[in-house]
């Protein structure tokens, strides 16, 4: 995941928003757990919001230059798949479903 060191180059926020308890959202926290410090040691300016609130959908945000925000839903997602979401977003967002 080399791609990782180059989150920051591009986005200017990075946000997660799950439930703390819903199966939904089980694979997101378990990217959160596992994923989190190598996010923040390779990008340690970049803000990384984890938001859990009780029965919300699991999403990952980043927010862009002006403002510009892309999104997508972590539903029925793997962590493998959550990692490629990420990336997508760390490339622009090219491939995203908002």
């Amino acid at each position: 995941m080399a791609w990782i060191a180059q989150l920051s180059k591009n986005i200017k926020e990075l946000r997660v928003l799950f439930c703390q308890t819903s199966p939904a959202s089980a694979s997101t926290r378990a990217f959160v757990e596992k994923n989190y410090k190598e996010l923040k040691k390779a990008n340690p300016k970049l803000p990384i919001l984890i938001r859990e609130c009780s029965g919300t959908e699991p999403q990952l945000w980043a927010r862009y230059d002006m403002g510009v925000e892309r999104g997508i839903r972590l539903e029925g997602m793997s962590e493998t798949q959550i990692s490629k979401a990420l990336e997508g977003l760390a490339k622009g967002g090219e491939t995203l479903k908002s």
